[in-house]
């Protein structure tokens, strides 16, 4: 009978310890998931701000070469402005030629105005000029389209000869 009993304690001490085994299986499956999701989470985590410190990298270059760009650009329109600015003096000495360029700036700004009646203004030193240049601009747009325009120099409000 004792045979019996240790038999049945044994077996039922078997139950339990594979019941225990199965329930330490079970829990460490889960704590191992779980610790597997928490490393996939901050991989993920480091993943996204790798790739934006990255695309700031990219972006912070890209403005640093514009901004180069720019500046260069810059650079050459002020060079460009400041030969032409140095060049204007050289074409108002020949009058042809500077009569020539009011004509065509007078006769722009008579398509561009489209008006009847228009008044201009220059410097008081090239009154001279610049009625001569109206005068052929006045031609011209009467041949082109066939419509009378007066135009006359500003007497009241003079541009500074020293500009």
């Amino acid at each position: 009978m004792t045979a019996f009993i240790r038999q049945e304690a044994m077996e039922k001490a078997r139950e339990i310890h594979l019941k225990a085994d199965e329930e330490f299986s079970i829990e460490k499956s889960n704590l191992v998931r779980q610790e597997t999701n928490s490393i996939d989470a901050q991989y993920e985590k480091k993943f996204k701000q790798a790739g934006m410190s990255q695309q700031i990298t990219q972006s912070t270059l890209a403005n640093k070469t514009r901004l180069r760009i720019l500046s260069a650009r810059q650079e050459l329109l002020n060079d460009l402005f400041e030969k032409a600015r140095g060049r204007l003096g050289e074409g108002a000495q020949d009058k042809g030629k500077y009569q020539e360029i009011c004509k065509n700036l007078i006769l722009e700004g008579m398509y561009a105005l489209n008006e009847k009646k228009i008044v201009i203004r220059c410097k008081k030193s090239d009154d001279e000029v610049v009625n001569k240049a109206i005068e052929d601009a006045k031609n011209e747009y009467k041949e082109k389209l066939n419509k009378d325009i007066e135009a006359k120099i500003d007497e009241d409000e003079r541009i500074a000869d020293d500009r």
